[in-house]
């Protein structure tokens, strides 16, 4: 039994009400004879039953005919062309076919009469309109028609109207059904060519980069077998212009391989075939020195980025030990954490001024240790990033992490309000939460995961976790004191 753990109450009920005792007055004032009920119900049931559009199309037009006796032909748009197209009909034969439509049939808002035939609108589902192409944003999907007029009885005219409104209601969802395979066959091929053209071919560059490590090597070991007690100046000068080369290209070299070890990081840890398959993050753990392989290679990537903008990182009030509690997490997931953190510091890091009148401007990084925070004896561990600058307002701090959500301080800077929202799923996925406090001077980001105590040595006694909970947010931002 499927219990709602939501305890429902009047307000959350009475939309629903309303509207079943809406459709139940409806129904009664329609007073649709035995044969119109057995008509809907079997096209519902049929509806359901075949999936394919052609299937359909023809459960659409033969169901009338069998139970009414009416000849019916259905007209819908071609999203191609925004043409509309006769479907298929109940005379001629069971094949689907997508000729223009005979002279006279148009589309309309409203039913028409046309010779013999009554022509009905077919409307899409309105709450799908923005989602299917075929209803260029109108709600008026195709046409239906039913002949011999003349052979209408009372409410034949009602019930197909209401008849062609079922049509476009089921035909709507099938079309986004199909149309969402399509788009899903469509991403799982894409991740199989990114994994093949792209993912598999950096691992060469991995190759290329050794190759250009050699011979930069090679270049230093010129320069420094030139005979050093033959007096030339043109040697010294070649010798020294080859020494100059030798840093220079081991410069660029250093930046090239940490550009590659990030992107390969991010490429291997956002495009796995998994998330596609399941629709949703997929962890690889592996265990890791958090420090080492996390926070580091990022503060290194950011760290030209902070320097241009005087932005300086403060050690000194916190910061991550380099004796690393050991974490069993998706290295590749959680460093895009970090990353998404310290672009926020980037962007909106501001100049403030602290209790001694002085101008500051920086960002800092730690953790904590929180014992019992997930229960008793189920510890937590805190990672921080904190920066200067204006506090989020009230509501901001509400909706930081929720998708799409900017808020008040974002300054026109450019943006999606994705990042955040991708932390928190990031660390939810790992068990964990994210969130947001106000501290003196600044803002603090946070993320706590499971502390898991199987993981660390049997060396680290309790007094060692104790030691751990020195380095607190508050000594990260600490609180002014009166």
């Amino acid at each position: 039994m499927i219990i709602c753990k939501k305890e429902l109450n009047a307000s959350d009920l009475s939309p629903i009400l309303f509207k079943i005792n809406k459709k139940k007055e409806d129904y009664e004032l329609y007073s649709f004879n035995s044969r119109h009920q057995r008509t809907l119900l079997t096209f519902f049931d049929l509806a359901q039953e075949y999936q394919t559009l052609e299937n359909f199309y023809k459960i659409s037009v033969f169901v009338p005919k069998l139970f009414l006796g009416f000849d019916c032909c259905l007209y819908i748009i071609d999203p191609d062309d925004g043409m509309l197209k006769t479907i298929c009909d109940s005379m001629n034969s069971l094949s689907v076919c997508g000729n223009l439509p005979p002279e006279g049939v148009k589309l309309s808002e409203t039913p028409y009469e046309l010779g013999d035939s009554f022509l009905t609108p077919i409307r899409g589902n309105f709450r799908l309109l923005t989602v299917n192409p075929i209803t260029h944003a109108e709600d008026i999907i195709g046409m239906f028609e039913v002949f011999p007029r003349l052979h209408f009885e009372n409410n034949d005219t009602l019930f197909f109207e209401k008849y062609a409104n079922r049509i476009g209601y089921n035909l709507h969802y099938k079309m986004i059904s199909i149309q969402n395979e399509d788009h899903l066959k469509f991403i799982n091929n894409l991740v199989a060519d990114i994994e093949h053209n792209i993912i598999t071919p950096n691992i060469r560059n991995k190759l290329l980069l050794r190759q250009l490590k050699k011979k930069i090597n090679t270049l230093q070991e010129l320069a420094l077998s030139c005979p050093a007690d033959i007096e030339n100046e043109n040697i010294d000068i070649a010798r020294n212009k080859m020494l100059v080369i030798y840093n220079e290209l081991l410069q660029h070299y250093d930046e090239m391989e940490k550009h590659y070890e990030n992107n390969s990081l991010f490429l291997e840890s956002l495009l796995r075939r998994e998330h596609f398959e399941k629709g949703e993050l997929v962890l690889r753990r592996r265990m890791c020195a958090f420090k080492r392989e996390v926070i580091d290679p990022q503060i290194e990537r950011f760290k030209e980025r902070f320097n241009r903008l005087g932005i300086r990182i403060d050690n000194l009030m916190g910061g991550v030990p380099d004796e690393d509690i050991p974490l069993l997490v998706d290295i590749g997931l959680l460093a895009q954490v970090y990353a998404n953190y310290f672009s926020n510091v980037e962007k909106y890091c501001q100049e403030v001024t602290n209790e001694h009148g002085h101008k500051v401007k920086f960002m800092a990084y730690g953790r904590q240790v929180l014992l019992n925070f997930l229960g008793k004896g189920q510890d937590g561990i805190k990672f921080n990033v904190f920066s200067t600058g204006k506090h989020l307002s009230p509501d901001d701090q509400k909706h930081i992490y929720e998708e799409g959500y900017r808020g008040d301080n974002t300054l026109n800077r450019p943006g999606s309000g994705h990042g955040l929202h991708f932390v928190r799923k990031v660390i939810e996925v790992h068990g964990g939460v994210a969130g947001y406090e106000p501290k003196y001077l600044g803002n603090n980001f946070y993320f706590i995961l499971p502390l898991q105590k199987d993981l660390i040595k049997e060396k680290e006694t309790l007094e060692g976790l104790e030691k751990l909970q020195d380095t607190q947010p508050a000594d990260i931002c600490p609180v002014k004191k009166n």
